[in-house]
């Protein structure tokens, strides 16, 4: 009995770990407050969220990849992801789970793909397989397609902003999610907790000086992935706090370039961004040894 008890904590702790992930926490407790974040927002998305935890892990044991990766939750968070957004994107059929299902194994796969060639992927996998997705929706089944509900938007107020980034992270637009995420990164690392809100307020800043339109500003569509360079980068000295703000400006300069030509944004400019700072900062760390 204890054996089993022991095996289910295990299992429940690695696919909290995997949601953790999402914001590169490797934490139980993380990862939780995330999945009840996601519910508050949407009990089908949380449903979806889980699924596709749970199906993008058990892809990992079946293909017996690294059990030390598996346990660490590299193999659900890209999944989740999935999940998510194609409870976003798509409407809530049977169609949907079956996608749900694919796209998280196939997250799953590519993830394993860049980690076993020590390429930083972070969420390039859940980009690749729901620009797939959308894809093949748009062209071959567009009447599946969700439609978009109008959101009833609140005066201006950054700091509002700031955790409503946390929120978009994983496609919730209301501010009790974010608070819970940033709560839940805080937990884990308070310094990239408070570095992600910095650079998400700051990210909407910018924007606004861009002349973004201030409704997508609100919703902190311009700072989630701001919050996300900001947390790879994040740490107590003060170089640390130049390269996150090199990240975000890059990510933003991405953001802005994507939301103008219609390309779905998703993780992307975060991605992009941190590989660029990453280089950069390669390459000042060589020169300086």
């Amino acid at each position: 009995m204890r054996t089993l008890v022991g095996k289910s904590a295990s299992v429940l702790s690695t696919l909290l770990k995997g949601i953790g992930q999402i914001m590169l926490q490797e934490n139980s407790l993380t990862g939780l407050l995330f999945l009840i974040g996601i519910f508050y927002g949407s009990i089908i998305m949380g449903l979806a969220a889980l699924l596709a935890a749970i199906c993008g892990t058990v892809t990992a044991y079946l293909l017996k990849y690294d059990k030390t990766e598996i346990t660490q939750g590299l193999y659900g968070f890209s999944a989740a992801l999935v999940g998510v957004a194609a409870m976003l994107f798509l409407k809530p059929l049977l169609w949907t789970w079956v996608v749900i299902i694919l796209g998280s194994a196939l997250a799953a796969m590519l993830q394993h793909f860049f980690i076993k060639r020590k390429i930083p992927a972070f969420t390039l996998p859940f980009v690749l397989v729901t620009w797939l997705v959308l894809f093949v929706f748009n062209h071959f089944a567009e009447d599946l397609l969700a439609v978009p509900t109008p959101v009833i938007l609140h005066a201006s107020d950054s700091l509002a902003e700031g955790f409503k980034s946390f929120g978009q992270v994983m496609f919730q637009n209301n501010l009790v999610s974010g608070l819970l995420f940033f709560v839940a990164v805080f937990i884990s690392s308070p310094i990239a907790a408070l570095y992600g809100l910095a650079a998400a307020i700051i990210s909407a800043i910018i924007a606004f000086v861009f002349s973004a339109p201030i409704d997508d500003i609100n919703l902190g569509l311009y700072g989630f992935n701001a919050v996300l360079c900001a947390i790879v980068f994040a740490g107590d000295k003060v170089r640390d706090g130049i390269w996150v703000l090199v990240a975000v400006v890059f990510a933003l300069g991405v953001s802005l370039l994507m939301i103008h030509l219609n390309i779905p944004q998703l993780t992307f400019p975060f991605v992009l961004a941190t590989w660029i700072t990453l280089f950069l900062k390669g390459k000042m760390d060589r020169a300086k040894g």
